[in-house]
């Protein structure tokens, strides 16, 4: 059944568009009827920052209907569920039973289904690359009616296409994937504070062999002999065999905050606060997965924190082996620009190659920052950004993009033409007719 929605937004709130929206509460043996000038896109929790989850004047498909269990080999620790389910829903099932996502992104609350189709990362990539590797097979529904089943051995094409295809290939019903083995859900993690981004590649290099995990916090307004400095956290599955805690309920954002809540000043604070945060340069504490793995997640509607004008975030990655000025400049530019990114997340990505052929992460240094949508003076910015990565032969992220030029994702992903061979005639996105150029829009 077919229901109008006036305008669907981005997680960012950025972007609004109009499209209707067909829920999905089993897997269908054919996609609906839709009008013929129309298109469709799989839709899961709409996580997506930008546009890539949207699909103007289209139809969504709404997949959190397709949310079942086929089967779990629990000797294994081989899934296989449905497109529609979650992340967090499938930690319920498994983590008792002594088996972890081998990799997750900052948020359990994406489908399986979205999480193949951004091939997401996480904070064990230097070890475990992406979560396309973990994919053993799948099931695509295309808009003819036939259904493959894909694998790296079967049909690897439409596989390749699929990881990180931005939900373009079809609708995904189901996948199995290859789960970790672990004790239980405790991480021992270590927190270690540095004052100079040159000390977070010291601190990251001598992490790679022991710790599985790494990921840093970083202070976008600090400059100088403070610029990048920041908080370095790091961590391994415990040993620890302890109860899992109730789960947390959080709280909640009810209504959009005003617009000048983070500004300049209070973003100032609230990282001058956290980075002296602990009195020692090291500390060791476990701790619960979910505040390791998904801080924000105890927040819900965080993205309500920006008010109603919304926000960016702008995720890059660029070389770094032979030269960290390019890194050093975006930082040195975010600090000289003023504008507070509440939320800037530094990690090094490993040489693990990704299966999917629009895939993100490729070895570097990767850096995530948020910024309060400020019109022009927020895209200026990231205009001076994009020449920085452009420059430097580095990339930014489908999933958390609003602004990418048609040239730039065409020169970022040279297998795009490629990858359009595969795309279903009857699928588009708002992002894809963007970066594309318009070629191969159906909507």
């Amino acid at each position: 059944m077919q229901s109008q929605t006036p305008h669907v937004e981005s997680w960012g709130r950025t972007v609004k568009v109009p499209q209707s929206v067909i829920p999905l509460f089993w897997q269908p043996e054919v996609l609906p009827a839709i009008e013929r000038e129309k298109s469709f896109l799989p839709y899961g929790e709409g996580r997506s920052y930008g546009d890539s989850c949207l699909n103007a004047e289209g139809v969504l498909l709404y997949t959190r209907g397709m949310s079942r269990f086929i089967s779990f080999d629990e000797s294994k620790g081989l899934l296989r569920c449905e497109a529609g389910i979650r992340l967090d829903e499938i930690l319920a099932l498994t983590l008792p039973r002594g088996w972890f996502i081998p990799v997750t992104p900052g948020t359990q609350f994406v489908t399986l289904g979205g999480a193949i189709a951004n091939d997401v990362h996480g904070k064990n990539h230097h070890v475990a690359g992406t979560f396309g590797r973990y994919v053993r097979e799948m099931e695509i529904l295309r808009s003819d009616g036939k259904r493959w089943i894909c694998s790296p051995q079967e049909n690897p094409d439409l596989f390749g296409a699929t990881i990180g295809g931005l939900g373009l290939t079809g609708l995904i019903l189901w996948a199995e994937i290859q789960m970790k083995k672990v004790t239980g859900p405790w991480i021992d993690q270590e927190t270690v504070r540095f004052s100079h981004v040159d000390d977070f590649f010291k601190i990251s290099e001598d992490s790679e062999k022991d710790y599985e995990y790494s990921v840093s916090w970083i202070d976008t307004l600090a400059q100088g002999k403070k610029l990048g400095r920041g908080h370095f956290m790091r961590g391994n599955h415990s040993p620890q065999r302890a109860e899992q805690p109730k789960k947390n309920v959080g709280v909640s954002i009810p209504f959009d905050a005003p617009n000048w809540l983070l500004n300049p000043l209070t973003v100032r604070s609230f990282n001058f606060l956290y980075y002296h945060r602990q009195f020692s340069r090291e500390k060791r504490n476990t701790i619960h997965y979910r505040p390791f793995f998904y801080p924000l997640d105890s927040i819900q509607a965080w993205n309500r924190l920006y008010g109603e004008r919304g926000f960016f975030q702008y995720q890059l990655v660029v070389p770094f082996k032979n030269d960290r000025e390019p890194i050093k400049d975006i930082l040195r530019l975010v600090a000289k620009s003023g504008m507070a990114s509440f939320l800037a997340v530094l990690k090094t990505f490993g040489n693990i190659p990704s299966p999917g052929w629009l895939s993100f992460p490729r070895e570097g240094v990767t850096l995530a920052l948020d910024f309060p949508n400020q019109g022009n003076r927020t895209i200026k910015l990231f205009e001076e950004l994009d020449k920085i990565v452009r420059a430097s032969q580095g990339a930014l992220y489908p999933a958390k993009d609003a602004k990418m030029t048609a040239q730039d994702f065409q020169s970022f992903y040279p297998r795009w033409k490629e990858f359009q061979k595969w795309i279903d005639p009857r699928f588009s996105s708002s992002f894809w007719r963007r970066v594309s150029g318009g070629q191969g829009d159906n909507g």
